[in-house]
């Protein structure tokens, strides 16, 4: 059994926290120069223009690339080796959120109730997606998510008669009705399967993928090529303005699911597409 500190654990994470709101993807922007490159329109170009100028001023001056710092997702890989110290990983996480957003000056966005609206003050609870593996060792993946590219975000139960088709009607629709007001160019992240919750999840892990990559089944490769052209064919462009680029890519994740179903699931990022890893 190996042994993670818990002080050792907050310290990595809340540094995590700090470095991912401040610090844009080098993927991330390498496509969006990329898009910019391959603009015709005017505005869209002045626009990633602005994308790229803001994403450089964060990085120089460590200050939050958006004015939402979002809501605190974390992806919890835990070995089954590895044990952290009291009070444990959960605590460790909650801890590391409310120092990270605190130290960081970034905003706190979350509410205690959702009717009631009350501000927690200190951006928790964080959302923990947590998977036991194999090994002795503890990798985390940060992805704060803003409020326009959430609530652009989709679920349905669809029909397994709805087929492929079905999902391509799904997806494109999900990002029309979405616009401008996720802030595109966005990153398409769609789970199928599982049942209702777990697609929605096999969403939202997807975008931690590298740009560009594909999946590694040639059959589902294929459908994120597809989407990402028929998206961007859209012509909702860089901040629903119009353009050549609506989507920087697409990634779809697949898994097995009762035969009576076809839960399908679309979580937008937004350009500002902040994510980031630890393995301790």
């Amino acid at each position: 059994m190996r042994y993670v500190s818990f002080d050792t654990l907050v310290a990595a994470l809340a540094e995590l926290v700090e470095k991912t709101s401040t610090h844009l993807p080098a993927d991330v922007l390498g496509a969006i120069r990329s898009a910019r490159e391959a603009e015709t329109s005017e505005l869209a170009c002045a626009i990633l223009d602005q994308i790229i100028e803001n994403a450089r001023i964060a990085s120089e001056e460590s200050v939050p690339l958006c004015q939402d710092t979002g809501v605190a997702v974390f992806f919890v890989d835990m070995g089954e080796g590895v044990r952290v110290g009291a009070p444990g990983i959960e605590a460790a996480v909650q801890e590391a959120t409310r120092r990270g957003y605190r130290e960081g000056g970034l905003r706190m966005s979350v509410v205690r109730d959702p009717l009631r609206r009350e501000n927690t003050g200190d951006n928790t609870p964080a959302i923990i997606h947590y998977r036991i593996v194999p090994g002795d060792a503890v990798w985390i993946a940060f992805c704060p998510k803003g409020g326009g590219c959430e609530n652009a975000s989709r679920l349905a139960m669809l029909s397994p008669g709805d087929s492929r088709d079905g999902v391509v009607r799904f997806v494109l629709e999900t990002v029309r009705a979405g616009g401008g007001r996720s802030c595109p160019p966005v990153i398409v992240g769609v789970g199928l399967g599982g049942d209702f919750e777990a697609s929605a999840t096999l969403s939202k892990r997807s975008l931690l993928r590298t740009v560009g990559m594909r999946n590694a089944d040639p059959f589902y490769a294929g459908l994120e090529t597809e989407l990402l052209e028929r998206i961007n064919a859209l012509g909702i462009g860089p901040m629903g303005l119009g353009g050549r680029t609506t989507a920087l890519d697409v990634f779809v994740e697949a898994s097995p699911c009762h035969i009576a179903s076809l839960p399908a699931a679309v979580n937008i990022q937004c350009h500002s597409a902040r994510h980031g890893v630890i393995e301790l």
